[in-house]
């Protein structure tokens, strides 16, 4: 018992409300228990009560002050409700025994975090350790592949296991291989393919010749063949039809080339003598006044487009720019998945898609190319013969991974923006969800707005039954297709959808797990569906639904890390940068999936003390 205006404790508790009436009576306690009658604690009452009244068997005080100035009056009731009711209730502790427990709770809960951290932490260093010490167990990982088939020239991947990244012109090109009997292992990342060989679970990699000098030179026991395998031109797309655009692009790609701005650019990315010491520079009297050009790019292909110290750099974005000040226009890049370039492109998003990308004709089906800007190659990548050389250490790899080029930056942005995505999607799914699970139960209850009630059946049918993923690229390049709006917005959005419907299910069935005399009472009392529901059925069932609730939200957090399939650079994409340009996949990896897992257990903490909050309010 305590001072509460509109809070509500049910069962065979007492039952708080605020009257509509200010009328003053003597203090009466009518009960429907015990055959009914009257049972009178006390007669001699005045102000703070107002009047208690008894219907069914719902007992409802109403109080106006705080009670702690009659303890008598909370004792007697206390043994009313043991003798009476027959509910066996503790009296509460006395405030210094629960400031105790409480302190001892957190004691606890900082020694078990504590702990794990540590485990955490031994356990990452003697993983480290042991993946450092590759060169000696290279052996042990050979006998393992000794039935592999050995790649040493192109004739040799009729039977092997090829690694590729997906969507590239090595992917055209190895599919082919499948007719002799190879197997493709598509990557969305050309460095994941590099590790997939790397640990022997692919004979070689097909990728484009200057990435694969860059993985090679960054990846100790790896070489490239000398047999060249395909050669192909890349070229800038655009969408189908936008003829115009292509004139201007090709305009300024042949200034670049007739000036030598091209070969520049190339020059300071490519080349032992010149890279690094010739970058481009825009020109300080360009006039911008014929708006924005919105590149697609993916940056994970050194060294036409990577990240470094936090932007994006590299042959293709110089020229970008280059392109850019020619035709009077600002540069905005967007860095999404290389196999989602195409679609930015054709639906609207980007202007121009540059990524190292080759004219095929497949892909002329969709969109327009430009005049080829550089020629490629495509070659293959192999584990040489020599053993790797011994890895760096724990120390040295951690600095590789965070401290170098600040590249702990993009932990922390990615952190950021997973958090501020995850808090107003659960926003949304907890407005949404709540009304959509207070619609179908008021249907159930009433039979009433079947139209409405078929349309969030319909609404939950859809969104629980495809994927989150799915739902995020037709909200993405579908419904917003035509407008330019923050792709943080459109995840905020999307997941939010995805989240209310499961919440609302959950909602739903609290709803229901409530008994149906708790709604008559409230009925019989004055409150009309509205307030009956809002201030007796649903306290009760968010306190049920709880824990499913806290699962949720614990689901919704982690589902936010497909957000990098639009170009948002959460906190998995933070651990993929660092991995395109490291090449070490454990430590970005294990330092992402540590973080997810305080995130976790903090939400968890918190819904945990939301619980006994509730379970001591009742208690009370």
């Amino acid at each position: 018992i305590g001072y509460c205006n509109e809070a509500y404790l049910t069962g065979y508790a007492l039952f708080f409300g605020k009257p509509d009436y200010d009328t003053i009576s003597p203090f009466s306690i009518y009960s429907s228990f015990d055959g009914g009658r009257c049972i009178s604690i006390c007669s001699d009452f005045r102000p703070p009560f107002s009047r208690i009244l008894r219907q069914n068997q719902l007992i409802v005080l109403f109080f106006r002050k705080k009670l702690s100035k009659y303890p008598l009056l909370i004792e007697t009731v206390r043994i009313f409700c043991y003798n009476r009711l027959k509910i066996k209730t503790a009296p509460p502790p006395r405030p210094s025994e629960r400031n105790h427990t409480r302190s001892m709770k957190s004691n606890n809960f900082t020694k078990r975090l504590f702990a794990f951290l540590v485990l955490a932490c031994m356990l990452l260093t003697t993983m480290v350790g042991c993946g450092s010490q590759d060169a000696g167990s290279g052996s042990a990982a050979g006998t393992e592949q000794e039935n592999a088939p050995k790649v040493e020239s192109a004739a040799d991947l009729d039977t092997a296991k090829i690694g590729v990244q997906i969507g590239t012109t090595g992917d055209i090109v190895a599919s082919e291989k499948e007719e002799t009997g190879a197997t493709i292992e598509r990557f969305q990342k050309g460095a994941d393919a590099i590790q997939a060989l790397k640990t022997g679970k692919l004979d070689c990699v097909v990728i484009d010749e200057q990435p694969a000098k860059a993985f090679v030179k960054n990846t100790p026991g790896l070489k490239i063949l000398d047999e060249e395998f395909v050669k192909e031109d890349y070229a800038i797309c655009a969408a189908k039809g936008n003829t115009e655009l292509i004139d201007e692009v090709n305009a300024a790609l042949k200034t670049l080339r007739e000036n030598g701005t091209l070969d520049q650019i190339v020059a300071n990315y490519i080349g032992d003598d010149t890279k690094g010491t010739c970058p481009y520079e825009s020109p300080a009297d360009v006039k911008r006044d014929n708006g924005t050009l919105i590149v697609a790019t993916n940056a994970e292909f050194e060294p036409y487009e990577f990240m470094s110290d936090g932007k994006i750099v590299g042959i293709d974005m110089e020229m970008a720019q280059a392109i850019a000040d020619i035709l009077g226009m600002d540069l905005k890049i967007e860095n999404i998945q290389f196999d989602a370039i195409i679609t930015s492109v054709s639906s609207g998003k980007a202007d121009l898609g540059i990524a190292g990308m080759t004219v095929t004709e497949d892909r002329l089906k969709n969109i327009d190319f430009s005049d080829p800007y550089t020629t490629s190659k495509q070659v293959v990548i192999v584990k040489s013969d020599e053993s790797a050389s011994t890895g760096l250490s724990f120390k040295e790899k951690l600095y590789q991974n965070f401290i170098e080029e600040n590249r702990w930056q993009y932990i922390t942005r990615g952190l950021m923006t997973t958090i501020i995505i995850a808090f107003f999607a659960l926003v949304i799914g907890l407005v949404l969800g709540f009304l959509i699970a207070i619609i179908r139960s008021a249907c159930d209850m009433t039979g009433k707005a079947k139209v409405i009630n078929w349309i969030c059946k319909a609404y939950l049918t859809i969104i629980r039954g495809t994927p989150s993923m799915i739902q995020l690229l037709i909200i993405y390049y579908v419904i917003f297709a035509s407008t330019s709006i923050d792709k943080v917005l459109v995840a905020c959005v999307a997941f939010g959808l995805n989240s209310s419907a499961y919440i609302a299910e959950i909602v739903r069935s609290g709803i229901m797990s409530i008994d149906q005399g708790q709604m008559e009472a409230g009925r019989s009392l004055g409150f009309n569906f509205r307030q009956t529901m809002c201030y007796i059925i649903l306290p009760q069932a968010f306190k049920n639904v709880l824990p499913a609730l806290g699962n949720e939200f614990i689901v919704l957090l982690k589902e936010t890390s497909i957000s990098g399939y639009i170009g948002i650079s959460d906190l998995t994409r933070g651990g993929d940068y660092i991995r395109s340009r490291t090449y070490e996949a454990f430590i970005p990896l294990v330092a992402v999936a540590i973080i997810y897992l305080i995130l976790v257990m903090a939400l968890s903490a918190a819904v945990g003390a939301l619980e006994r909050r509730l379970r001591n309010n009742e208690q009370r």
